[in-house]
């Protein structure tokens, strides 16, 4: 049913409701003609002449217009306000289940903006609790409905992510292009930007270089041109993720320093979280002589994760970027600690971040004479890796489990594991 439909339905209800005739509720102000055509969807009323009937039925106009009391929506406005808070403040589990709860009132059906929210909010709580699968069946769903321009580049921008961190890297691709529109693109705004970073992500995973290095600068021109804190921030850091990968360290590090000013100042928290702990990275494998403070800053940032909406795939990354800078300390009881939880965050195997939390762990094993623990912590890798597409970032830890192998003295394990990597390199 149309808005018209619903509006001229709960007018005719609550008309009957009260014992009156369309021409009693018409008269003196309207004619009861109008007043049919109205109630069978046929005509919209205005705002005044939809007051005037509120004002004549004895009920509130928001429940002519939307299906509920004045203070039935402001307890949907403030349930809303909470999950969201909730979300914000990193109880990510509360939120998804506010919102959940919210989601399931028949209050919020008619209320198509309100509702889509809520929705979106929902797949936001699901994926940070670590089921990206079940945030992707959500925004897929939300996808299919009539949605504002800003919210469907967000929806689209959150499914590109989704895809990604799934490493479903075709289909995040697909989602960004298919957006992003070609030829036909959209003006830049912030939230295009944002997602052609998201698309420029997928991009590099997948090991296409050049393409994002002409995007990261398109990416760049275009934020200029904006001169907005969201397009700006997003841009840079990209262009630092782009640089970093292909080799261009203080480059990198000069991109990601500019965007992360810029987020201080302007960010969400979990995006200010997210920033640091990718600029630490970058910092601990382009400066390994700093190690010392960079593992510091690390340990501050477990607990900045744990306090913000950041995914179980964020904790697990920061707590297995805090194992890396661990053992390269020298510190090989807390490098294991940290790289056993980084791998119980992630979902059991198909992940790279279990693979690479696995063969941290059998070098920690190995450099101090563990080596049957050392032995079955590498051989796990190839149960993580084994599920994943072919991309970059497999390739490259196919690679170092070869490397790590051969130090083990398993010659033959190793050949296997570095023709893994050529083939998902595509050599």
């Amino acid at each position: 049913m149309t808005t018209s439909d619903l509006v001229g339905l709960r007018i005719k209800t609550v008309r009957r409701q009260r014992g009156l005739s369309q021409a009693q509720l018409a008269h003196p102000e309207l004619s009861d003609s109008y007043v049919s055509l109205i109630e069978s969807g046929k005509r919209t009323p205005t705002p005044a002449v939809l007051e005037l009937l509120a004002q004549k039925l004895d009920c509130s106009l928001s429940y002519l217009i939307n299906g509920v009391t004045a203070e039935q929506m402001e307890d949907i406005e403030l349930a809303l306000g909470y999950a969201r808070l909730a979300l914000e403040n990193g109880e990510v589990t509360e939120a998804r289940t506010r919102f959940a709860e919210l989601l399931a009132n028949n209050n919020l059906t008619g209320l198509t903006t309100l509702r889509q929210d809520t929705k979106f909010g929902l797949a936001l709580a699901t994926e940070a609790c670590g089921e990206l699968d079940e945030a992707i069946s959500i925004l897929l769903q939300l996808r299919e409905e009539e949605l504002p321009q800003e919210r469907r580049i967000e929806v689209a921008m959150v499914l590109c992510r989704a895809y990604r961190d799934s490493e479903r890297l075709t289909e995040a691709v697909e989602v960004g292009e298919q957006m992003m529109g070609g030829s036909a693109r959209l003006p830049w705004s912030d939230p295009l930007v944002e997602l052609a970073a998201t698309l420029l992500s997928a991009y590099m995973e997948r090991g296409d270089l050049l393409r994002a290095r002409q995007f990261a600068a398109e990416l760049l021109n275009a934020a200029d041109a904006l001169g907005t804190p969201r397009s700006i921030v997003a841009a840079n850091w990209m262009a630092s993720k782009v640089a970093y990968n292909t080799g261009h360290n203080e480059e990198a590090l000069s991109f990601a320093e500019r965007a992360m000013a810029v987020q201080l100042e302007n960010g969400h928290p979990r995006s200010v979280a997210r920033m640091r702990l990718a600029l630490l990275q970058q910092r601990l494998k382009a400066r390994p002589a700093e190690v010392a403070s960079l593992r510091e800053a690390l340990r501050a940032a477990v607990a900045e994760f744990e306090q913000t909406s950041t995914s179980t795939i964020d904790r697990a990354r920061v707590h297995v970027e805090l194992a890396y800078a661990e053992y390269m300390s020298g510190d090989f009881d807390k490098a294991a600690e940290h790289a056993m939880i980084g791998r119980s965050l992630v979902p059991e195997f198909g992940h790279v971040l279990g693979a690479e939390a696995g063969l941290l762990l059998g070098r920690v094993y190995g450099a101090v004479g563990r080596s049957q623990e050392a032995d079955m912590h590498v051989t796990s890798v190839r149960d993580w890796l084994t599920p994943l597409p072919d991309s970059r970032r497999s390739a490259s830890t196919w690679y170092a489990m070869a490397e790590t192998i051969e130090q083990l003295g398993d010659s033959d394990g190793a050949v296997e594991a570095y023709e893994r990597a050529l083939v998902c390199a595509g050599l």
